[in-house]
């Protein structure tokens, strides 16, 4: 069998996705360990922040036969998650499926490769996160793939399901039963962190506001 195709998963709960609405994920990095994608996959547009649905598809190298079908199967609120199975030559994803993507309602992308047409992709503002841009394009061998099985992309599992949060710093993974505990506690951090950014632009020394020179002078005594 070339291609192992499973159900969609679940759409999120729109309470979880307003949850995220603002996280960083530097807040959640503050503690959480597991999740976060490596550096190499970085945002392809500045400013963007995205919560929404992990839909897998894995290819490999120069064929992009089943994210071309994978695009027709996207919904609003869903991020495609892409494993190149250790490729990263040839760009999978170009200006075609950014349009096909966005028009169907998908709120961004991830690619564990390259990507390219980063001028059409900058104009159809829509967020991709890569390992960078490649002149050099995949196509339509039809050797095979799956969609919407377990993939790893950037270093970390993904289930098809999960909740991806993606910014200017990276790309978290998370498994929808850790999702709410997660957004909470950063909310109080992020919340904390503004008052002790306010405390320094108004002259505070941030040492002693955060407990650092506490710990130095102690650590002298």
């Amino acid at each position: 069998m070339k291609y192992l195709l499973n159900d969609m998963p679940p759409a999120l709960d729109p309470a979880i996705t307003q949850a995220f609405a603002g996280i960083e994920t530097a807040t959640i990095g503050h503690w959480h360990l597991f999740g976060f994608m490596r550096p190499e996959i970085r945002a392809m547009l500045r400013g963007k922040h995205v919560v929404g649905t992990a839909v897998t598809v894995a290819i490999p190298a120069s064929d992009s036969t089943l994210l071309h079908h994978a695009t027709g199967m996207l919904r609003p609120g869903d991020v495609l998650i892409v494993d190149r199975l250790g490729d990263s030559h040839h760009a999978c994803w170009g200006g075609a499926l950014t349009i096909a993507a966005k028009t169907a309602g998908a709120v961004g992308a991830v690619v564990d490769g390259a990507c390219t047409d980063i001028a059409e992709i900058e104009a159809s503002d829509f967020p991709i996160w890569a390992k960078g841009l490649s002149p050099i394009t995949t196509r339509l061998h039809n050797l095979g793939g799956g969609m919407n099985i377990p993939v790893s992309c950037g270093g970390v599992p993904v289930l098809p399901g999960d909740i991806v949060l993606a910014d200017d710093s990276g790309v978290l993974v998370m498994r929808r039963e850790e999702a709410v505990a997660l957004a909470e506690r950063a909310a109080l951090i992020q919340n904390r962190s503004k008052g002790r950014e306010a405390e320094v632009a108004n002259g505070a020394k941030l040492g002693e506001v955060s407990g650092a020179t506490k710990m130095v002078i102690d650590s002298l005594a």
